[in-house]
């Protein structure tokens, strides 16, 4: 009897917009910069429940009005779950209110809030990076930023040029982790050798690191000689950051809708919830 084939893990795709168009889609990159920008404010001053809870409904309601299929979102690797768990026991030792008793035992269950918030407001900042990354096109970036940092022009900030620079980072991050695993896969592919000693295992894995460092190096280099090559034959790096973007009727319903829910949710922090919202 044959054991059942290991379902194969879904990796992490970033910065590669899911096919299909919706208004999320649609929307200006500018105003999903924007957007992430203020939430990121609200939940770095005021990390409660309550905007926590208002900003991962707003994820998740993008993500339905985007289309975005459950395919698309990461494989949990086993060992991350037991982080977690250690995490949260770790925490629990730490007490503080509220305080539940369990027979002769009283135990604050503080630490243990405390800790699940913290990982409930990581999962939102990354869904909410990600849905940008999901919806949005690497080239409508540069535009955006350079539109938005139209101001800090006056003051002699070469904004063009950090637009084509992040520009440049966003569209050569994804060719570089496929490069990567094809190294690393070549690397699998190679047949292994049997060493006697620990001692020549470890030094034959120090010189493995360095020829994939190596290799590595290598395909980054070629990699950028061709994007050079390709955006010289385009008229430039100016024509990066100089595509026309701007806001429609669209960008500033949404935004409205997030200042709204926010705001909404900041009130009721602030009054019906007073001791959970202090600053931190």
């Amino acid at each position: 009897m044959t054991a059942p084939a290991r379902k194969p893990r879904r990796p992490v795709v970033l910065l590669r917009p899911v096919p299909g168009r919706s208004v999320i889609h649609d929307l200006w990159a500018g105003t999903k910069l924007i957007a992430v920008a203020a939430i990121g404010v609200l939940l770095t001053f005021y990390p409660g429940w309550v905007p926590i809870a208002a900003v991962a409904v707003l994820v998740l309601v993008a993500g339905r009005v985007a289309h975005i299929p459950r395919g698309t979102l990461p494989s949990i690797p086993v060992w991350l779950w037991g982080l977690l768990f250690l995490g949260g026991l770790t925490a629990t030792f730490g007490g503080g209110d509220p305080v539940v008793a369990l027979g002769s035992v009283e135990v604050g269950l503080g630490g243990l809030f405390n800790f699940l918030r913290i990982t409930a407001l990581s999962i939102v900042l990354l869904g909410l990076g990600a849905m940008v990354s999901w919806t949005t096109n690497v080239a409508e970036i540069a535009p955006a930023v350079a539109k938005l940092g139209r101001p800090l022009r006056r003051v002699r900030i070469p904004i063009d040029d950090w637009a084509v620079a992040i520009a440049l980072a966003l569209r050569a991050f994804p060719m570089l982790i496929d490069e990567f695993a094809t190294l690393y896969a070549a690397r699998r592919l190679r047949p292994k050798q049997h060493l006697s000693s620990r001692k020549v295992r470890r030094k034959r894995w120090l010189i493995e690191i360095v020829d994939l460092l190596a290799a590595a190096v290598t395909a980054a280099l070629r990699r950028a000689d061709e994007m050079g090559d390709s955006i010289t034959a385009r008229g430039g790096t100016g024509q990066i950051s100089a595509a026309p973007s701007g806001p429609k009727a669209r960008d500033w319903i949404t935004l409205a809708i997030i200042v709204v829910v926010c705001g909404a949710a900041l009130a009721v922090e602030l009054t019906v919830l007073p001791t959970s919202s202090a600053p931190t």
